[in-house]
């Protein structure tokens, strides 16, 4: 709990620290009344009594309750001002970090959980510290305070006090023991209700066409049922304490009373006046006290809960990031867009195997370099350790003749301009897309958003909608087709006029005559630029400067499409399983 309060900002702490000082005065003042209540009882009972003083320690007490109101409406104000606060900075915080992470710490945490933790588990944190601010602070102050008051006065009313007291502990005891173990449940049941959901909503075409719809609701209700029983056993539980509190102060107050009553009885003279002013007077004190345990209990039920979304919370935010952003803001040199790889090799976390191994070649600006080969050769693995997806295990990966481990982030990515091999969109307008391939430093020039859709091809398709460049694109451009989603990856890229292009197999949605329209304008407007295209067909990339063949991690080929068909047997197998004898007799001469 600790780790997460130094999230508080100063203006947050300086909020609690008035909250707790108004919550001392509340208490006070609340203490005061039932002296003012044995006062007013003496005075009455008492023959020959002014009335006036009777009336000042009635309006002496309206005062104390209409000044313990206003404290508590400025302590609710504050502790849901600090609360909302919090709230909204611990999520940033969270984000924030979450854009930091690297795929290695991505894959630590699944996407429904990361969801959950910025959400759900927030809202749980900020729910103990609105509740914390007013009732924990309160309770333990209202007890002790109260138990002083009483202390030494008549044993009888203090055994009675002291037994409910017990009671209450035990039953708070029982309750607490109960609904832990539940509430730790909860949250996993959440994560794995999320998880389900948004497996559906993404796969939904795959549901509908398997005729699994049945199938998926039937897991969905599996799981809903068990959070829904989870959390109804744990409310039931939580929803014993409200009456049972009210019982055990109904119980001690009769206790008190039926008490007294012998008492009084049994007394003599003025002895009966101050038996009967001591039973008023712990009457209200016992009843406090109990008011104090009870808050102390619906926080000890709510803080298991809340102790569970904390930790998950601090998992994210303790999370060492794998990815060190380097310090280097320019070139030292005067070369841009140069790639070399020096002696390369490259395993996944906790991985025994290498996926790449003592990878060597250099793309010089201006030149395409293609890299093909089987499925699960490092096609994809390698690119991705150009913008650092993930850092090399051994060797160097040089831009410009600088270490890209040494580069400020935002320069790295500058100059980029990365399609990844699954197309994302955002919701937005079609212009909100392509403009978020804008750079981030304004010093460098960008491709206009029509010269970037045409380039890609995409304003073929973007030109026939009612509103061009300002139509919706859906979440994830569920709205349109594979192929148009690619063309506007690439014009989003083609928009950054970035030094170095990498295109992780990023035209195999698109059909041939595109394809090859699509490469063709991009070679034109794209001259000065390195380009990296990974793909799986060879009529995309046979037209490249530098083909690099990979089988298991290494390179086992390297040069044009014509001198690998005479000197690479891997090429020469994928090249003959998509060409014919004579496009491939013709690329001999």
């Amino acid at each position: 709990m600790t780790k997460i309060l130094k999230n508080l900002t100063i203006k947050e702490k300086i909020f609690i620290l008035i909250s707790i000082v108004l919550i001392i005065l509340q208490v006070i003042l609340d203490l005061r009344l039932p002296e003012y209540m044995s006062e007013i009882t003496k005075l009455v009972q008492t023959e020959g009594s002014n009335i006036n003083d009777i009336i000042i320690n009635g309006v002496l007490m309206l005062l104390c309750s209409l000044t313990s109101l206003v404290f508590a409406f400025i302590v609710g104000f504050l502790a849901a001002t600090v609360g909302t606060s919090f709230e909204k900075n611990l999520r940033k915080k969270v984000f924030e970090k979450v854009q930091k992470f690297g795929m290695q710490e991505i894959k630590k945490f699944s996407t429904s959980s990361l969801i959950t933790r910025a959400t759900n588990d927030i809202t749980q944190v900020k729910m103990l510290v609105v509740m914390g601010i007013q009732m924990m602070a309160r309770a333990p102050i209202m007890a002790v305070m109260a138990i002083i008051k009483i202390a030494g006065k008549e044993w009888n009313f203090s055994l009675i006090t002291f037994i409910g007291v017990l009671v209450v502990i035990l039953l708070n005891l029982i309750v607490v023991l109960v609904a832990i173990p539940k509430f730790k449940k909860m949250q996993k049941l959440i994560d794995n209700l999320n998880r389900i959901t948004r497996e559906n909503l993404n796969g939904i075409r795959v549901v509908r066409a398997y005729n699994a719809e049945k199938y998926q609701l039937d897991k969905f209700n599996d799981a809903n049922i068990d959070l829904t029983r989870t959390n109804m056993f744990a409310q039931k539980v939580m929803a014993l304490i409200n009456p049972v509190m009210s019982t055990m102060m109904a119980a001690i107050s009769l206790a008190i009373y039926w008490v007294g009553a012998i008492m009084i009885n049994e007394a003599v003279g003025l002895d009966k006046l101050n038996i009967f002013s001591d039973m008023v007077v712990f009457s209200s004190y016992s009843v406090q006290v109990i008011m104090s345990f009870m808050m102390l209990a619906i926080i000890f039920v709510i803080y298991p809960r809340t102790a569970v979304s904390i930790n998950r919370i601090n998992e994210v935010l303790e999370t060492n990031i794998s990815i060190i952003p380097g310090e280097e803001k320019e070139n030292i040199t005067n070369k841009l867009g140069e790639v070399e790889f020096k002696n390369v090799s490259f395993k996944y976390p906790d991985a025994e195997e290498y996926v790449l191994k003592d990878i060597s070649f250099k793309a010089l600006p201006g030149q395409t370099i293609a890299i093909i080969g089987s499925t699960g050769s490092g096609k994809s693995t390698l690119i991705n350790l150009i913008p650092r997806l993930y850092d090399v295990t051994s060797g160097e990966v040089l831009i410009d003749g600088i270490n890209v481990k040494d580069m400020k982030e935002s320069f790295l990515y500058d100059k980029l301009g990365y399609i990844s091999q699954k197309a994302v969109l955002f919701k937005g307008s079609i212009k909100d897309n392509i403009s978020f391939g804008k750079k981030e430093s304004k010093k460098v020039k960008t491709i206009d958003i029509d010269q970037a859709l045409k380039i890609s091809q995409a304003s073929e398709f973007v030109d026939k909608m009612p509103k061009k460049t300002n139509s919706d694109i859906s979440q994830r451009g569920t709205n349109i087709s594979g192929g148009q989603k690619q063309r506007l990856s690439i014009a989003r890229a083609i928009a950054r006029n970035p030094e170095i292009y990498i295109f992780d197999d990023s035209f195999s949605a698109l059909d041939y005559k595109t394809d090859l329209m699509l490469r063709k304008e991009l070679n034109k407007y794209t001259k000065d630029s390195t380009k990296f295209i990974v793909a799986q067909r060879i009529g995309t990339i046979k037209d490249a400067d530098q083909i690099i063949v990979l089988d298991e991690g290494k390179i086992v080929g390297i040069g044009t499409h014509k001198d690998l068909l005479k000197k690479c047997q891997v090429y020469r197998e994928i090249a003959e399983s998509q060409l014919s004898k004579e496009e491939i007799k013709n690329a001999w001469a």
